[in-house]
């Protein structure tokens, strides 16, 4: 995920009924199941945090969870998904059929972050690989992939052995670069749904500090925000540094930029309408007595509604022009305002969630199931549902200590979050309690 989660689920829905049904096993059983894996899942975790690999580059991960479905009695397809420079990805695709019936798609990410770990545990990862700007970097799962990917493949289990619990056909995802925002497009961009067929529920999980582990939270509408990677490239006229007045300086004017965009989303946008614009690169110069031709800032933003989004794109452009012009730029060294990466709003259906609600209240009991909360970060699984055709759930599985937790709360400080290399889940009650929610939601929608 791009910033906070925990485990989610992302389902999507076709023209099915969305009352609740009972689930088909007894939610005692289903825990009880769940926690017989947990030694194995365990290890599972630990291998799977030990062994990270980056965006675009998870061969050994997909290799390992599709050993491990194929041993399930899964049909798996490797290698799904195609970037647009036509590189393959490392998409996995594993199908269960069990007669008519639903089809169910639950995904889980796969892809680790540039973070060398601090967490000191046994099972920290020490792996350090290459990333895209050529750089050393230490390698983490600080977003809790590793957690995703084990719940999924103790649901796989679950699922495979409960055939007579339920029919229809189960779609398994196992999805490369999610971090950068383009692995589900990837999947679908090489014919995901034309290939294994198009699904009527999606789900998927990611595990969350702000919930306490051996809890879910989970909402109808609105979970997650939208990205936008917005690169503002400032030009001038380089010289020499004793010599400012014989060029035009892009890095004053990049300066005063970041501070100016600050009162684009304070004081241009309905404050009823959540958004946040962030500067988080500046690039420029090279020598502290040259005056650079340009510089760049990259910005992330997110919103929840669209028109807002264009919104704001257009006040970045007018802002970064209206600067350079009072600057007295020329015309031809205008900025220029590009649009990088970027994936829609995660929306829950509001029915569906409540469906979904039910499920785990019943195979978890009610004071573990509660009320998600809206997060500025961002996803790509909402992609699965074709723009909202397929509706969609999102929702988070608690990862924190319960009482650290409560002490957050009651001080004000936060735990290490998503993406910290002081991100250390507590994974045991919370891989068996994303087994049980998943499994439960998974018998509930194969009717």
């Amino acid at each position: 995920m791009r910033r906070t989660l925990s485990v989610l689920v992302a389902t999507v829905v076709a023209p099915c009924a969305l009352v609740a049904q009972n689930v088909g096993s007894a939610p005692s059983d289903l825990a009880a199941s769940a926690k017989r894996q947990l030694p194995a899942l365990t290890e599972t975790y630990k291998h799977l945090h030990r062994n990270p690999e980056l965006s675009h580059h998870e061969e050994k991960t997909s290799a390992f969870v599709a050993g491990e479905l194929r041993k399930l009695g899964y049909t798996v397809t490797e290698r799904v998904g195609k970037y647009p420079d036509g590189s393959q990805a490392y998409g996995v695709v594993a199908m269960l059929q069990n007669g008519a019936g639903p089809r169910v798609l639950i995904r889980a990410d796969m892809d680790a972050l540039p973070v060398e770990e601090k967490t000191g545990l046994d099972y920290a990862s020490k792996v350090r690989s290459t990333n895209a700007q050529g750089q050393d970097v230490g390698v983490m799962h600080a977003c809790g992939h590793d957690i995703h990917m084990t719940v999924l493949l103790g649901a796989a289990r679950e699922l495979a052995e409960r055939k007579s619990q339920w029919h229809g056909t189960l779609m398994l995802i196992g999805q490369p670069s999610e971090e950068m925002i383009d692995g589900s497009k990837a999947m679908l961009a090489d014919g995901l749904y034309g290939r294994f067929g198009r699904p009527d529920f999606v789900v998927a999980e990611h595990d969350s500090n702000d919930v306490a582990a051996g809890s879910i939270s989970i909402k109808g509408g609105p979970l997650l925000a939208s990205s936008n990677g917005i690169t503002v490239t400032m030009r001038g006229i380089g010289g020499h540094g004793s010599r400012p007045e014989a060029g035009k300086d892009p890095i004053v004017l990049a300066a005063e930029f970041v501070l100016v965009a600050q009162t684009i989303v304070s004081r241009q946008i309905d404050p009823q309408q959540p958004a946040v614009l962030t500067v988080g690169t500046i690039h420029g110069g090279t020598k502290n007595n040259i005056i650079p031709d340009e510089v760049q800032l990259g910005i992330s933003l997110r919103t929840y509604s669209p028109a807002v989004r264009d919104a704001i794109i257009a006040d970045i452009r007018r802002t970064a022009k209206g600067l350079a012009e009072s600057y007295g730029i020329p015309e031809d060294r205008m900025p220029v305002v590009t649009l990088g990466e970027s994936t829609p709003e995660t929306f829950n259906d509001p029915a569906l969630a409540e469906r979904l609600r039910a499920s785990a209240v019943a195979a978890l009991g009610k004071g573990r199931v509660e009320e998600a909360k809206a997060v500025m970060g961002s996803e790509d699984v909402g992609l699965f549902t074709l723009d909202g055709k397929i509706p969609g759930v999102m929702y988070w599985l608690g990862a924190a200590d319960a009482s650290k937790l409560a002490e957050s709360k009651k001080t004000g400080v936060s735990l290490p979050s998503l993406h910290s290399a002081l991100f250390a889940p507590v994974y045991a009650p919370a891989i068996e309690t994303g087994v049980t929610a998943m499994t439960a939601m998974a018998l509930d929608l194969l009717k």
